[in-house]
């Protein structure tokens, strides 16, 4: 398996997995046309996708699902919650599921959906495994639960929310209840969380730590970096952050 962030932050979010011969988008946060423009940056055509697995409703993780799955005929996966009141017709392709359900197989990938506390209706996040690989995702949660803890502990790759740092976000342009929205249990994780958790799990043959969904205005890269690294330093060899403004190189899980 191998995965690159096609960009991730408040302005939009796509991950791209490949494993086997099947390739999915995790979220398509972006129009079509920049989609495209971005799946063309790693070597990919549109054609090339068999689903999108949308993790919540917000515009910024599904504003372009709908168009590129209609555009392209890709089948789409989601909980109800998400998929809200966009009717069914909006996609020809269209899979509901349960965040607490069994997984399933898209092509060469078993998909394992899970729960996530986040203000949305249901949202949901995934780990993906392929060839005895398994990537695991946590991005818009705003706290680390022990479900969720004891459903990553087997990854061996982890893309991984650093939103904000508390200092920063504490002293940041955030009106009081914004900081609160972020900073509260069904916001979004903070560097510090985002380290607890990875120093609770085993890295012994972590292959790689992706790092998203950091906020422009209250958080900075090396701060994400920095605590990652406090946990264990050998972490550095493996750890990249994704940025809004442009694809990652392609990670191998």
């Amino acid at each position: 398996m191998r995965f690159a962030s096609l960009g991730s932050g408040s302005q939009g979010n796509a991950l791209l997995v490949e494993g086997g011969g099947t390739r999915l988008l995790v979220d398509c946060g972006f129009a079509t046309r920049e989609t495209e423009r971005r799946l063309a940056m790693v070597g990919v055509v549109p054609g090339d996708l068999d689903a999108i697995l949308v993790t919540h409703e917000h515009s910024d993780h599904i504003r372009g699902v709908a168009a590129l799955a209609r555009r392209h005929g890709i089948q789409v996966w989601a909980t109800p919650g998400t998929w809200g009141r966009q009717p069914a017709s909006a996609v020809e392709r269209l899979h509901l599921i349960s965040g607490h359900g069994p997984g399933f197989l898209v092509g060469d990938i078993r998909v394992e959906p899970f729960p996530i506390p986040h203000d949305a209706r249901e949202p949901c996040h995934f780990i993906l495994e392929s060839g005895g690989r398994r990537l695991g995702l946590l991005t818009d949660s705003g706290c680390v639960t022990p479900h969720i803890r004891d459903r990553l502990r087997e990854s061996d790759a982890l893309m991984l929310e650093c939103n904000h740092d508390s200092e920063m976000l504490r002293r940041g342009p955030y009106p009081p209840s914004l900081r609160a929205r972020v900073a509260g249990d069904f916001g979004h994780l903070g560097n510090h969380q985002a380290a607890e958790l990875v120093a609770s799990m085993p890295r012994h043959g972590l292959t790689s730590l992706l790092l998203a969904h950091l906020s422009e205005k209250n958080n900075r890269p090396e701060l994400a970096r920095q605590a990652l690294l406090a946990v264990d330093a050998r972490l550095e060899a493996c750890l990249t952050l994704a940025n809004q403004e442009s694809p990652s190189p392609w990670l191998s899980v």
